[in-house]
């Protein structure tokens, strides 16, 4: 049964597993919880009925599907109800599709596709760049790019940061909600193109509640992982009740770093200038002399990652209509190697020389408070988030490239004048923070005409420090007071965003409701700090363009400092039809925007908010007492001046506001209780997404604006186009494929007293482009499409219960991105590959109190 439906609080027996259940929740490095509404006991996916205090959920038979309550209008309401494009996976199906991470979750969700961060950076878990509906220009996810288009909600708040949204760990979680297309209103920024929500269990004062999981597994060709979570639901008093949950997890690694080395050239190309000439070796008998770099960490199962966290919520009822609800959560990642692999080394390999590793931490305290004024519900959320990442990268394809084409190594040099190993490794800090408020006001969701409105305010930053390390490098050649440093970032980005909004829907008639919102917002960016070279001639960037000696965060001088602010607003309006209790068509228009910011290149003018206007018809129905759901939306999605972020010169981000696509869509679910033993959910994504304008990679100097028409040969308001558009009208968005679906067929019967069950689910991804650009793609690729397959089964009596799930059960390399370490003009013939992990068979252990 749901944990929160207990109403006699239960004494529990000293014995081992609350042992292990309080040693999981309060032993881990971290802790915290959210700050939302207290909501109705989830639901799930599951056909159930109603059963008798003390009966575990998993003895009742499927006959009927269950209502799933959401909030996604900011009101308590059932999906069913909500004229939105949406998914709600609740506690019962992430539990059995054993769901733990964002990689999980997003299987089961046909709107929503990700990408892997790139471009030079580290490019392990919890850098995933994330979209929805097709919106998706094939950012390289680097430091200082643009914000991201879809939002990240854990409860009441906003867990985007500016390199992307955290990878929460999903236990004792209620429901998942993906709310497709913008949802900019509501939710504001980097809400673009849809919302993700993450709904945690919240502290329960009726019952004393505990469990625990214990789950190991094992990767075909690879290492062993495993997981151990529990959760502890005390009341306090009649009015007050504690939830702590924990988690520590290792996933094993699968890709190989293999012994071998690289041999560099030791004649330049272009003008027979002697280089330096060595080998990079990684193999553990190697011996080090001036032209043989030794590293000795050829590993098999390179790309593991460990992961220990907590969350912890208090909840107090001050009296009958308020409540606080403090909260705390924290984990710590550390990850190792990279998720892509070499396909040129082998399958699942790579071979790399320096250190790969991610020290991901981070803390978010929220406070909700709840209240009535009258008939009216008061919410204030507020949230602060601290997140450092500490990482280090291989960056040597950078140097090997760049040498191999055009003897890049023969303008670095030792103090003695000789050539070097210009081989390069980043040592970075990055260091992030968010502080968010929102107060609300919500009219009874009984009356005719009501409102929900309310006022936010973010402040986000984003410290910055990247130290690009050639080894042996001259002092003269160095980055000021930073030795062997060819490159140093140091750079402080603050985002500040404020906005009022609204929404007012009114009855028409009893079937008939229209709904009008807007939101109004100020957007503020600014970057400060140094980026660049040593003064010693090589280039303007750096040292030699510094205006100020301000040794901004440690850095020489100060050579950037920028700010952009805009004002602007959007709006939504809707059409609901409740044909019958249990039928609804709506129409929808809405828009969504994405801030715009300041480019690290400084002779690069600011990139402006890109913004996405939805038209939409959709349908949510329920039919044969409950025992179908076909829900649908058919939509188009203009995409104007739309900002794209790549790697540029000396490995910089550049983004700029592109030009014009459009996204046409159909969207469909279906829950179908086929029998009393038999459901089966499915879902499914059709895009046509492609540029309705040429990008032709360049801004008129006259008008300011994007240039669109360019054909191969002319010359445009100054700018020479000799092979034409980098990417011509009609182009697919990359990314996104035509078609994404699922579907999950779970079978159960009872045995020895409990009840067991079968289940296997299927994911499909059509072909996608790995780039927007023609050139890029044609060296990249397009990503191939695949096929996933996942079984399990298992068994539940009384409170307890083993899986066994066996996932990619052929073993499918399942591409999901591509990437180069640098610019794909230089580093494209050495791109890497992201998979899905290969074949994994494990077992879980699950017992509640």
């Amino acid at each position: 049964m749901p944990r929160s439906a207990r109403t006699t609080p239960r004494r529990l027996p000293a014995r081992l597993p609350l042992t292990a259940a309080i040693y999981f929740a309060f032993g881990s490095l971290a802790w915290a919880q959210d700050a939302a509404p207290q909501q109705p006991p989830p639901t799930g996916d599951a056909a159930q009925q109603p059963a008798a205090a003390g009966k575990p959920a998993a003895n009742r038979k499927q006959a009927t599907l269950e209502t799933v309550t959401v909030t996604a209008q900011k009101r308590v309401e059932n999906v069913q109800k909500v004229p939105i494009s949406m998914q709600a996976i609740s506690e019962t199906k992430l539990t059995q599709q054993d769901v733990h991470s964002f990689d999980d979750y997003v299987k089961l969700l046909p709107s929503v596709t990700f990408g892997n961060a790139g471009g030079g950076v580290f490019s392990g878990p919890g850098f995933a760049q994330v979209y929805m509906r097709g919106v998706a220009s094939g950012d390289n996810g680097n430091h200082s790019g643009p914000q991201p288009s879809v939002g990240m909600y854990l409860d009441e708040e906003p867990i985007t940061t500016i390199q992307g949204a955290l990878d929460i760990n999903v236990y004792d979680v209620q429901r998942i909600e993906a709310l497709a297309g913008p949802q900019g209103t509501l939710y504001g920024a980097s809400s673009q193109a849809g919302t993700i929500r993450i709904i945690t269990n919240k502290p329960d004062k009726t019952g004393f509640a505990a469990g625990y999981q214990l789950e190991a597994d094992t990767v075909n060709g690879g290492g062993t992982g495993w997981l151990a979570q529990g959760f502890v639901n005390a009341p306090l008093s009649d009015s007050a009740a504690l939830r702590v949950v924990g988690w520590k997890r290792r996933d094993a690694g699968y890709v190989d770093n293999v012994p071998g080395t690289r041999q560099f050239p030791a004649v330049s190309p272009l003008n027979g200038a002697p280089l330096w000439g060595g080998v990079l070796d990684n193999t553990d008998n190697c011996v080090s002399s001036p032209t043989r770099y030794c590293s000795h960490n050829a590993r098999d199962n390179y790309n593991w990652a460990d992961t220990v966290g907590a969350r912890a919520a208090l909840k107090i009822d001050l009296n009958d209509n308020w409540s606080i609800t403090p909260t705390l959560i924290g984990q710590r990642q550390q990850a190792n190697g990279s998720t892509g692999y070499d396909p040129s080394v082998g399958d699942l390999k790579v071979k790399h020389f320096y250190p790969e590793h991610s020290d991901d931490k981070w803390t978010q305290a929220a406070l909700t408070v709840q209240g009535k004024i009258g008939n009216f519900d008061l919410v204030y959320a507020y949230a602060h988030l601290k997140r450092d990442v500490d990482s280090q990268a291989d960056y040597n394809d950078y140097g090997f490239w760049y040498d191999t084409l055009s003897g890049y190594s023969q303008y670095f040099h030792d103090n003695a004048g000789n050539p070097i190993n210009i081989s390069q490794h980043i040592t970075a800090k990055d260091g992030y923070t968010k502080s968010s408020h929102e107060l609300r006001i919500t009219s009874p969701k009984e009356d005719r005409l009501r409102f929900v409105a309310g006022v936010f305010f973010q402040q986000q930053g984003h410290n910055i420090f990247q130290r690009y390390f050639m080894d042996g490098l001259s002092t003269a050649q160095s980055v000021p007071g930073w030795p062997n440093t060819v490159w140093l970032t140091a750079q402080q980005r603050t985002d500040r965003d404020r906005a009022v909004f609204g929404e007012v829907s009114f009855d028409i008639t009893k079937s008939l409701t229209a709904t009008v919102g807007s939101r109004w917002f100020q957007n503020d960016n600014s970057l400060k700090g140094f980026f660049g070279f040593g003064d010693w001639g090589w280039s303007s960037q750096g040292v030699a363009s510094c205006f100020s000696n301000d040794q901004f965060h440690g850095a020489p001088c100060v050579d950037l400092d920028k700010e952009v602010k805009e004002t602007n607003h959007i709006g939504r309006a809707n059409l609901t039809w409740n044909i019958s209790n249990d039928k609804m068509l709506y129409a929808t228009w809405s828009e969504g925007y994405r801030p715009g910011g300041i480019n690290r290149r400084g002779t690069i003018p600011p990139y402006h908010s890109d913004f996405l206007t939805n038209y939409e018809v959709g349908w949510k129905t329920t039919w044969g007492d409950n025992v179908l759901v076909w829900n649908g939306a058919l939509f188009q999605e203009n995409w104007d001046d739309f900002q794209f972020s790549y790697l540029g010169q000396n490995g910089l981000t550049e983004i700029r506001n592109a030009a014009q696509a459009r996204i046409r869509g159909f969207e469909t679910e279906v829950r179908w209780a086929a029998t009393d033993n038999l459901l089966v959910t499915a879902g499914g994504a059709f895009y046509d997404a492609k540029l309705t304008q040429n990008y032709c990679g360049a801004l008129s100097p006259v008008t300011g604006q994007a240039i669109t028409d360019c054909p191969a040969g002319s010359v445009v308001d100054g700018i020479a186009f000799p092979d034409g558009p980098q990417a011509a009208k009609g182009t697919r968005l990359p990314v996104t494929p035509r078609f994404k679906g699922n579907v999950t067929a779970r079978y159960t019967f009872d045995l020895w007293g409990g009840e067991a069950y079968g289940q296997a689910s299927l994911v499909h991804q059509g072909v996608r482009r790995s780039a927007l650009r023609t050139a890029d793609n044609d060296v990249l690729g397009d990503l191939k499409p695949y096929t996933l397959t996942d079984l399990s089964a298992g068994f539940r009596r009384d409170n307890w219960s083993l899986d066994f799930f066996l996932k990619n059960a052929f073993d499918t390399r399942a591409q999901l991105s591509r990437f180069t370490e640098c610019a794909v003009g230089t580093c494209g013939a050495e791109p890497y590959t992201v998979v899905a992990q290969p074949r994994t068979i494990g077992v879980r252990f699950s017992q509640d109190f």
